[in-house]
């Protein structure tokens, strides 16, 4: 068994990647929403029957999964309970106390995913320095147990005051709910996120239990499902991390593959940053429902420790559920292939956040679509070969396109049915970049300066207007680049992330013995998950600290490198670095303090080819001809190449149109692309 597939679950489109033998076959399939693994096992099969291969020939399967996201999203989680410190049931509906929408007065705070009636309060006490101030009242279970049966409660969460320093109440509570109640599926926010801040702690805690029942069938269904058809391999899962982990600890802890797919596009464009030889760049994945902007400085993706899911105000900080894991730092918009576009009561158009998905997807997918959306704009300006897409074994349908931008667009704003898709295509490109813009601004990042590298379904074909609206002069656009996140699980590195909260005064009284024993254990606690998929590789360790002024209230992550010793002098000039890169100045004659410690654990990515030289050669003849609207309303004739057809070292001049199966590249009139010595599309702005 030599072979490894690589599947990624969009809302729109299931993505594959087959690797053997240095070669790759890629595919794409509609998802199958009611049951993904429907769409997974069937185009598993037919993958398969492309490559030549067996199904006993693949040694791994790597999965990513919106499955998680989804269930949050659209409340079809399991029915779940919160275990919660007396006198605290309502933190998790009090959030923040703030309003993260000032001036609207209809303001909706996302709904807690437990009700208050099972947020069920439990007598314990511990200090914040893990003191038992008062100890589990064990009396209460019989009675809690009770209620739980009545309430036909499937998964509970447990989440006790200052658990993260000692976690004895949760466990102690956990064994007894699991001799009163064997049938349920127990979270311990100590477990899933043991770090200060009981918001984030339990409502992480909240959404890992809400998930968990519903991730464990999916997933075992879906190992039986490839067993059954005799891929016998281990199943490993991509976390949001850009990592794998193995199927036992996805299904024990389903909040860390929430962002899985995006991570694995953000793997994916470090690996093509560094065979091209570019060290910041912007990752951009563009695919049905969303799209996805990352930034990678010095060919490290930028890592944050939380994020938020189901927001109220899609883009709006504070308005979703705040979950606190280890995920690839990136801002996520509903801009993608499948986005609709409406006319609002300003006659503005708006495009996304709405999405037609797969089902009914586009208009012009003829599956009964009726609004117009970024895919049928791109049909209706010639972007998209009706004839070429998914490799000719869907086509489009150009007339109802046509009829629903026309219906929902054209009379509304008394334009004609190009004028109004390029309108669609105008708008979705400036949310994109604007977007790009605030992300970087936010963390003191220079855009321009950068390089692009673009995939996903629908990214190849607005890479180059985002890019000219960015200040960008070059774009990479990868092989297989339709299915670019399913490549970067393949290039993916098996590994886990620990953090503990551990206070620490950059002082006199800062015990460099203690933070010594602190990563020993998480060194040992992240080696037993790692080793239970790679026995033998050599393991790299990050290590890093979440850093603050005394008195502040937020903090930022340190990285600290390997051959750093870890003292009060070296933690300040760290911090200090750190904090000058993000705000220009550090606040002197303030001690700096440490809150958490992270360490991250993983096994070595495979190895970046060399990108060989292949000197500018041939000036590529079109297979065609086809009159298209560029990015300035014209209407320009467009040669049509297919990707197959190039080789390295030919060069093409736009306005043209590079076809394959997946995606297709738009090269705008005012960019010249050429083929790389890996066979890359490289577009540069002339």
């Amino acid at each position: 068994m030599t072979a490894r597939l690589a599947v990624d679950i969009g809302g729109t489109f299931t993505d594959f990647a087959l690797e053997s033998c240095g070669k790759h076959w890629t595919h794409k399939l509609l998802t199958t929403p009611q049951a993904p693994q429907l769409a997974v096992l069937e185009g598993t099969g037919q993958i398969l029957a492309a490559a030549g291969l067996q199904a006993s020939d693949i040694a791994m399967v790597v999965h990513g999964t919106t499955l998680a996201t989804n269930a949050v999203i659209e409340r079809k989680g399991a029915k779940t309970a919160l275990l919660v410190t007396e006198g605290f049931r309502d933190s998790v509906e009090m959030a923040y106390e703030n309003r993260f929408e000032q001036y609207d007065i209809w303001m909706e705070r996302p709904p807690s995913l437990v009700p208050r009636n099972l947020r069920l309060p439990v007598p314990e006490r511990l200090s914040a320095r893990g003191d038992i101030i008062k100890p589990l009242d064990e009396s209460v279970f019989p009675e809690i147990a009770r209620t739980l049966g009545q309430a036909q409660i499937a998964s509970v969460a447990v989440g006790f005051l200052h658990s993260y320093v000692d976690p004895v109440h949760e466990v102690k509570a956990r064994d007894i709910l699991a001799r009163l109640a064997p049938h349920l599926s127990i979270t311990l926010s100590s477990e899933v996120s043991p770090e200060m801040r009981e918001y984030e702690r339990w409502s992480t805690a909240c959404v890992n239990a809400y998930v968990q029942p519903v991730m464990e069938r999916y997933l075992t269904r879906l190992q039986e499902g490839l067993r059954e058809r005799g891929v016998a391999c281990p199943l490993y899962l991509m976390t949001s991390a850009g990592g794998l982990t193995t199927l036992a600890v996805a299904q024990r802890f389903p909040v860390r593959l929430v962002e899985s797919g995006p991570a694995g596009g953000a793997v994916l464009a470090r690996h093509i940053a560094e065979e091209c030889g570019f060290r910041d760049i912007i990752s951009f994945d563009m695919g049905g429902t969303t799209a996805k902007i990352c930034l990678i400085d010095d060919l490290q993706p930028q890592y944050s420790r939380s994020f938020e899911v189901a927001r109220q105000y899609r883009f709006l900080k504070g308005s979703g559920l705040p979950i606190r894991v280890p995920v690839v730092e990136m801002v996520e918009i509903g801009a993608g292939g499948g986005s609709i576009a409406e006319v609002d009561a300003l006659s503005r158009v708006k495009v996304g956040p709405e999405s037609a998905g797969s089902e009914p997807g586009p208009a012009s997918y003829g599956r009964g679509g009726t609004h117009p959306t970024v895919t049928d704009a791109d049909v209706v300006l010639g972007r998209i070969r009706a004839d070429h897409f998914a490799g000719g074994r869907m086509r489009l349908d150009e007339k109802a396109a046509t009829a629903a931008i026309d219906k929902h667009i054209s009379k509304a704003l008394g334009l004609d049915g190009k004028r109004a898709a390029l309108a669609i295509s105008e708008i979705v490109e400036e949310n994109m970049a604007n977007a790009a813009r605030i992300h970087g601004v936010e963390r003191g990042k220079d855009l321009p300066k950068r390089a692009m590298v673009a995939f996903g379904g629908a990214a190849p074909l607005h890479a180059a207007r985002l890019a000219e609206k960015l200040g960008l002069r070059t774009i990479v656009v990868p092989t297989g680049a339709g299915v670019g996140s399913a490549l970067g699980f393949l290039l993916a590195a098996v590994s886990f992330e620990i953090v503990r909260t551990r206070y620490s005064l950059l002082d006199g009284s800062f015990e460099v013995g203690a933070i010594a024993e602190l990563r020993k254990s998480m060194r040992e606690e992240a080696e037993t998950i790692v080793r239970q998929a790679e026995p033998n590789a050599a393991l790299d360790e990050a290590w890093a600290a979440d850093m603050r002024y005394n008195g502040q209230g937020h903090e930022l992550a340190v990285p600290i490198p390997a051959e750093t010793p870890v003292t009060t002098a070296n933690l300040k000039a760290l911090f200090e670095r750190e904090y000058m890169n993000q705000f220009g100045r550090v606040i002197p004659a303030v001690p700096a303090e440490v809150l958490n410690w992270t360490l991250r654990l993983s096994a070595p990515e495979p190895k970046a080819r060399a990108c060989p030289p292949a000197e500018r050669g041939r000036q590529v003849k079109s297979m065609s001809v086809s009159e298209i609207i560029d990015s300035r309303g014209e209407k320009v004739s467009a040669e049509i190449h297919l990707r197959a057809d190039l080789i390295p070292g030919d060069v093409i001049s736009g306005p043209a149109l590079i076809v394959e199966d997946e995606t297709t590249t738009f090269v705008a009139s005012n960019f010249d692309a050429h083929i790389n010595g890996l066979g890359y599309i490289v577009l540069t702005r002339s």
